[in-house]
């Protein structure tokens, strides 16, 4: 008797946008996985923006109104729409989750199939919300909760009864690679910050003053900073207002960033909390390595210290000066790291992760 064929896998990737932050990378990164492993992705984006590359079809209900709860239902009836006409395996769900109604509406009017919520942000609550009563009528029903740190999901068994999963996100080093070889940026002698300039939680602002009592402007090593959005302004009245406008670049948004990190001496991280911070990832993955706050949450679980990077005391801007004095001071440790920054995030390559994902897709749903 020959065995029934088994059915493709057939999934939908719900986000906010396709463009601009870390979850959103990993949205558009695991299509491209999902589909390299033949599963069937349809993404579905609630909000308009795409830049990234991504793999299967697009649902994109950005050009929708969004102004009024009235325009908010109208969409989640859409998107029940949608699921239903598609019947699909399971949902996996990117998305900032901050108000309990419209999850209420999404999980018990749109959602039709077992859905795995992913949490990428030390601060839990904007993906899971603060209110019990939300989490026992929707969190703790989820197919799986994944958090993308260890950290991460240690807290979320804190406060959710749900079943949580550690998923990293992956690093596709030889693409990165590749993209790296691109070009060869024009500026020389920098260290790099990575980031979009409308989330405070970066601290630039505070990063380029440490930058300044550092010894690195009397080296004439500059920081380059890769991002746009509406801080931009004002980081340019710090600037301009500490006489650094020589040695403070912002970038900009850039396509393909991987070049700067490529030549950049070392990239540093100085926000206030993280998820699984990209920007390490990126930077180890093409050679560079990293200065970081060990923030919640992320940093620990990417940078051995003095192995690959620095890790600094958390929030102190001080010590953050410091490490980067070290960095350039002491070339050996520089050197060192740089030679074992590549091979220290293998373990976050693609298909060990996208391996968890199908393994995961093949638990039985609990009744």
């Amino acid at each position: 008797m020959t065995k029934p064929e088994t059915k493709p896998l057939k999934i939908a990737l719900v986000g906010d946008t396709l463009a601009g932050g870390g979850a959103e990378r990993v949205h558009a990164v695991l299509s491209q996985l999902f589909h390299r492993y033949s599963v069937t992705v349809h993404n579905v984006i609630l909000y308009d923006g795409v830049s990234y590359p991504f793999s299967g079809k697009l649902l994109d209900l950005g050009q929708m109104k969004d102004g009024n709860k009235w325009h908010r239902f109208k969409k989640v009836l859409e998107l029940k729409k949608f699921f239903d006409q598609n019947h699909f395996d399971y949902i996996i769900d990117f998305r900032y989750r901050v108000s309990g109604i419209n999850e209420l509406l999404m999980f018990y009017v749109a959602y039709n199939v077992p859905v795995i919520y992913t949490v990428h942000s030390g601060k839990v609550e904007n993906y899971v919300g603060p209110k019990s009563l939300i989490h026992r009528l929707v969190y703790d029903k989820a197919f799986r909760i994944i958090g993308v740190s260890k950290a991460i999901s240690g807290r979320l068994q804190e406060i959710l009864k749900s079943k949580v999963t550690t998923f990293y996100n992956p690093v596709e080093i030889d693409r990165l690679q590749k993209e790296s070889d691109a070009f060869v940026p024009s500026e020389d002698n920098y260290i790099l910050a990575v980031g979009r300039l409308n989330e405070r939680v970066k601290q630039f602002d505070k990063l380029i003053l440490s930058y300044k009592n550092s010894s690195l402007p009397k080296e004439n090593i500059k920081l380059l900073i890769v991002g746009d959005g509406w801080m931009r302004e004002e980081l340019e009245t710090i600037i301009r207002d500490n006489n650094l406008t020589e040695s403070v670049i912002l970038k900009g948004q850039q396509s393909n960033p991987f070049p700067y990190y490529r030549k950049a001496k070392f990239t540093v991280l100085s926000s206030a909390y993280e998820g699984f911070p990209n920007a390490l990832l990126e930077s180890l993955a093409v050679g560079t390595p990293v200065v970081s706050f060990d923030c919640f949450s992320g940093p620990s679980e990417i940078i051995t210290h003095e192995h690959n990077g620095l890790l600094v005391k958390d929030q102190d801007f001080e010590a953050l000066s410091m490490a980067m004095d070290r960095f350039i001071s002491d070339r050996q440790l520089h050197d060192n790291c740089k030679v074992n920054a590549q091979q220290s995030v293998e373990r976050f390559e693609p298909n060990a992760i996208i391996q968890q994902w199908l393994t995961l897709f093949r638990v039985e749903p609990a009744e």
